[in-house]
């Protein structure tokens, strides 16, 4: 029995039974009355940060925000995230704060307080849970102890869950969290298994990660590895693969292929072969080069073969042939898919440097994003064991790169980047006076300044200035993330339009023309109109079309047939616009051709082939004989052809348009008419004959190296 109690008085036993106390009972002395308990206890913990009283923090805000504070139905909320951004302001200056068990319980606390903040608003939210948030024993069974975490949470910690606002709003004060940009994203990845609410058992474990990977990273600082590549002042090792000798990377250039280490900086790719007992010496490979590179994945195998889809090929300006690294595993290329990403990372920040011409603050600013958005890639990748690539880029100049809109944040970046550089140049006595002053400093630089991966001249430089959260202000949307929501909503419309047309795509040849029949059968129906009325079936519809149609060319109203056209168009669409809010659009009906077996769609395929060819060689025809009569190779044909280009040149020369429409439009139609058709015929006839007595120009085929064309 003393070990059980033992066992149960342990802390991690603790929280996974859900019996460690909450923070939401501490009873402060002086609580706000419009605020909530568990907002009460959060509050509280702040001001203990701060050091200063409940009382001086709410004067405060209702002294530096007293227009935030003057809305009482968002007082609550506002207070709420004042405090918050002020405690973490001071925490994120530790170099260990991402370690630390209490910061995590806290920013959870913020989280679930951000969506209860108000007094009574906590009850609602429970209600909520317990009715629409209820755990299935049947689904989960009786144990709490499963492979996947994320069931432990739903079943541990369910009615303490957060939304995405909550983390939007909160985790961006510490950029190793969260980043205002792919604070969506990270929470998606965070919560595909827990129906879109993060747990804390799911939080506390990715910020565990996240210390481990800044762990990893600090340890290589002034490991053999970084001394062998001889980085540079301000270069930090982001990744390192092949370093297990059973896993190698493959370089591949040309046919050959060399197994060695591959490193990944902020600044560039590093390789180093597999020699006798070592490595050789490093092949650098410039990721901030002016010159045009490219990084995309491809296929690779021995002797140049494309057999395996597991390589990144990387081509520049700089270097004669593309080279592969190609990364072997059993099973699937999710190990490609992570170094392509970081890799692209890199190479779209150096990008966005050059593009809006950062300067060295700037610079440091834009490089510390991307780096620490790649260490958040690396710790959920490791700590939940995610393919990365099958959920929406939670890096954030890949995310810009790929967003509707995307340039519009990167606009609004470099504009706060413009920010923090007119910040950086202020004299040092000058500090922040409040939480929502414009020219707060970003904090990702001097996150990874204090945490010792940054030079300490970068801290000691900006060490007297206050490091706010720099991208959200306090009950207001910065400019940056209306940027983000407004790219965010063009995305949705675009997701969706990309699944209705997933949902339309059929298989085979003979569906898919029937669709396209079907579709142009509006069109197909105007041009079997137009042949009709020009073969004079019926000669009192042929005779007024002409008419009517010569009477428009006359008096020069052909320029209104498309504005009409236009007009007319646009009304329907209107008119369909109402139309289907009242009654919602109708599918399209398409009756497929007979299903066919697998031979005679080959065999169908096999006739289309060669139908196709022969229409390629009837237009090489065409093509050669037009040869002939430029070169003149045949002395009959080509007078005809020439006194026809002079009398069509002297045509159009001499003939107004409008007269040259009329003629052409009556010529046109009016050469089936029972009074042309024997003239038209015998032009035919002899048109026929004219072009079958042109020779075609001779081909010769060159073998071998050859490629020259002949004089």
């Amino acid at each position: 029995m003393g070990i059980f109690e033992s066992f149960l008085q342990n802390e991690a036993v603790k929280s996974i039974f859900g019996k460690k106390r909450n923070a939401s009972v501490d009873q402060e002395p002086n609580p706000i009355p419009q605020l909530s308990p568990l907002a009460n206890s959060v509050i509280a913990r702040c001001s203990k940060i701060l050091c200063i009283s409940n009382d001086k923090l709410q004067h405060d805000f209702e002294s530096e925000l007293s227009d935030l504070a003057s809305q009482p139905s968002l007082y609550p909320q506002n207070l709420l995230e004042y405090c918050c951004y002020r405690a973490l302001n001071v925490m994120i200056k530790r170099p260990d704060y991402i370690a630390d068990t209490d910061f995590c319980r806290l920013t959870f606390d913020m989280m679930l307080a951000w969506e209860a903040p108000g007094a009574g608003s906590e009850l609602l939210l429970k209600e909520f849970f317990a009715q629409d948030h209820q755990v299935n024993e049947d689904e989960y069974g009786e144990s709490l102890f499963y492979i996947n975490s994320t069931n432990v949470a739903v079943q541990v910690d369910e009615k303490k869950s957060v939304g995405l606002e909550a983390f939007s709003r909160i985790s961006p004060a510490s950029p190793t969290i969260s980043n205002l940009i792919v604070g969506q994203n990270v929470f998606d990845a965070l919560t595909c298994s827990s129906g879109g609410r993060l747990h804390f058992i799911i939080y506390e474990k990715y910020l565990k990660s996240m210390n481990k990977v800044l762990k990893s990273v600090k340890g290589q600082i002034n490991s053999p590895l970084s001394s062998s590549l001889q980085l540079a002042e301000g270069e930090i090792v982001l990744d390192v693969d092949g370093v297990v000798p059973t896993q190698p990377v493959l370089q591949h250039i040309g046919i050959s292929a060399w197994p060695g280490r591959l490193t990944l900086t902020n600044y560039a790719l590093y390789f180093e072969s597999l020699g006798v007992g070592s490595h050789d010496k490093a092949v650098v490979y410039d990721l901030a080069l002016e010159s045009k590179q490219i990084v995309k994945p491809e296929l690779t195998g021995p002797l140049g073969a494309r057999l395996f889809d597991k390589a990144v090929m990387y081509k520049s300006t700089s270097l004669t042939d593309p080279v592969y690294f190609e990364f072997p595993e059993l099973k699937g290329h999710s190990r490609r898919d992570y170094w392509l990403a970081i890799i692209k990372e890199v190479l779209l920040a150096h990008r966005f440097i050059r593009k809006f011409n950062l300067t060295e603050v700037q610079r440091e600013e834009a490089l510390s994003e991307a780096i620490i958005g790649i260490f958040r890639y690396r710790a959920i990748r490791e700590a939940f064991h995610l393919n990365l690539s099958n959920f929406k880029s939670i890096l954030l100049f890949s995310l810009a790169e790929k967003l509707p809109k995307g340039d519009m944040i990167l606009e609004a970046l470099s504009n706060h980047l413009e920010i923090l550089q007119a910040g950086s140049e202020l004299h040092d006595d000058v500090e922040v006076k409040t939480d929502t002053d414009p020219n707060v400093l970003s904090v990702a630089s001097y996150n990874l300044a204090i945490i010792g991966l940054m030079p300490l001249e970068n801290l000691q430089r900006n060490e007297k200035r206050n490091f706010m959260v720099p991208l959200i202000n306090v009950g207001q949307l910065a400019s940056l993330e209306m940027a983000v929501k407004e790219s965010y909503f063009c995305s949705g419309r675009v997701e969706e339009a990309c699944a209705s047309v997933d949902q339309v795509k059929v298989e085979g040849i003979g569906t898919n023309l029937a669709v396209m029949q079907e579709l142009l059968h509006p069109v197909i129906e105007l041009g079997r109109l137009l042949i009709l009325l020009a073969e004079w079936d019926d000669p009192l519809k042929s005779s007024v079309f002409v008419v009517f149609l010569l009477y428009v060319t006359y008096r020069d109203w052909m320029k209104y047939i498309f504005p009409s056209f236009f007009l007319y168009v646009a009304a329907v669409m209107v008119l369909n616009k109402y139309r289907y809010k009242i009654r919602p659009m109708k599918s399209f009906q398409v009756s497929p051709p007979p299903s066919k077996n697998a031979v005679e769609q080959l065999l169908i395929l096999q006739e289309s082939i060669s139908q196709l060819e022969a229409y390629v060689q009837k237009g090489n025809v065409v093509l050669l004989k037009l040869r002939s009569l430029l070169l003149a190779a045949s002395p009959q044909p080509t007078d005809k052809f020439v006194l026809a280009l002079i009398g069509m040149a002297s045509v159009v020369a001499f003939l107004p348009f409008k007269n040259l429409m009329v003629l052409l439009l009556l010529d046109t139609f009016t050469q089936e008419m029972p009074l042309r058709k024997n003239n038209t015929e015998k032009f035919k006839r002899r048109l026929k004959e004219w072009w079958v007595s042109i020779p075609a120009a001779p081909v010769r085929l060159l073998r071998g190296n050859k490629s020259k064309h002949d004089k």
